[in-house]
């Protein structure tokens, strides 16, 4: 028992430090940059500072937080020419790449939980763990859609180009699917007027199922994908 804890543990730190190597300390610190300047503008704007409005500020952060590992991942195993020895790993695509997904998702998490207490205790009180559970359903959304992306296109700078192209289309539509069980960008402590509060909570419950199950399919397509060995040796 001793023994296996040991490897998980070493097999952990490994992939972390694969997954959040290179450019992912820049991206923090862009997160945290952005982070602060968010809660500095507020405070001098006056805005009404609750829970709603700490969502909205840490909403693009997370987005820094998740997108290195989860756009360049492909890329870095090719420049490192490590695709060659993990298409050898029997059941390849369960026992690498899931297992980093979880470990990104994860981290990012805990960062989230992170940021939601400094915002906790600098601005408004809140429960860290309750802004970083809700947050976590779009990030894992979004970081999903790029991974698979990255799967099909196998370049970063291209996968980042193709993202920010649909995150723009995204913002066009924002209007039509705000605040229905289709916004990506649904903020589920700001209740629109236009909503009771059980109907709302209904249009929340929709919303995360929605993002659930499109976390999962663009996870599986990630991984259908990778099984193409072809296709990246």
């Amino acid at each position: 028992m001793i023994s296996s804890l040991v490897l998980v543990s070493r097999i952990v730190r490994y992939n972390l430090k694969i997954v959040f190597a290179g450019r992912f300390f820049l991206f923090l610190l862009a997160a945290i940059a952005f982070y602060a300047f968010f809660m500095v503008i507020s405070v001098y704007d006056n805005t009404e500072i609750n829970i709603a409005f700490l969502y909205d500020i840490t909403f693009f952060p997370a987005l820094l937080l998740i997108f290195y590992p989860v756009v360049f991942g492909i890329q870095r195993d090719d420049d490192a020419r490590m695709l060659e020895i993990l298409f050898g790993i029997p059941n390849y695509r369960y026992k690498v790449w899931l297992v980093r997904l979880i470990l990104i998702y994860t981290l990012v998490f805990v960062m989230l939980i992170l940021f939601a207490a400094l915002g906790s205790y600098l601005l408004y009180p809140i429960n860290p763990v309750l802004l970083a559970g809700q947050l976590i359903y779009p990030v894992c959304f979004l970081g999903s859609l790029a991974f698979a992306l990255s799967t099909k296109i196998k370049n970063g700078n291209a996968t980042a180009v193709v993202m920010v192209i649909f995150a723009f289309f995204i913002s066009i539509f924002s209007e039509i699917l705000e605040n229905s069980m289709w916004d990506i960008f649904l903020n589920p402590f700001d209740s629109p007027g236009e909503y009771t509060q059980l109907a709302f909570q209904q249009v929340i419950w929709k919303n995360r199922v929605f993002l659930s199950v499109g976390t999962i399919v663009f996870v599986l397509a990630s991984l259908l994908n990778l099984q193409d060995r072809e296709k990246y040796i």
